[in-house]
């Protein structure tokens, strides 16, 4: 049996109009404090954006979701967090926003593979 830690992780919503409070999933922020590891993967359903606002911003909702995988990745594309550790990125990616992407709670669980863990969420919760 393999080793495994705790992660935690944490869903990204896209609310097109934030003053109805109308959302789906759209990505997932993973974080394992053992392995120093922090990752974010999106997939953006443009028809249910289309049928919460047809005048959505596609354009700006994708590059609200690549930035949080960009922190995620830390060095140049993370911006100002580019120095940050992988657990003061996550923690800053989940903190509560009124934007129109948003952090859902966070939660955990064991996992002998963050990597791959990533991949499962967002099969299971988002596409």
């Amino acid at each position: 049996m393999t080793d495994r830690d705790v992660f935690e992780y944490a869903l990204l919503r896209v609310v097109p109009r934030v003053e109805r409070g109308e959302c789906f999933n759209a990505g997932v922020v993973v974080y394992c404090r053992a392995r120093s590891f922090v990752a974010a993967r999106t997939h953006l359903d443009e028809a249910k954006l289309a049928a919460l606002d047809p005048a959505a911003d596609v354009t700006g909702v994708r590059a609200a979701l690549r930035a949080v995988e960009g922190v995620c990745l830390g060095g140049d594309a993370a911006g100002q967090a580019a120095g940050d550790d992988a657990g003061r990125r996550f923690r800053w990616l989940i903190a509560p926003r009124s934007t129109v992407v948003q952090p859902g709670p966070v939660h955990t669980g064991l996992t002998g593979d963050p990597e791959a863990e990533v991949e499962r969420l967002l099969d299971l919760l988002v596409r």
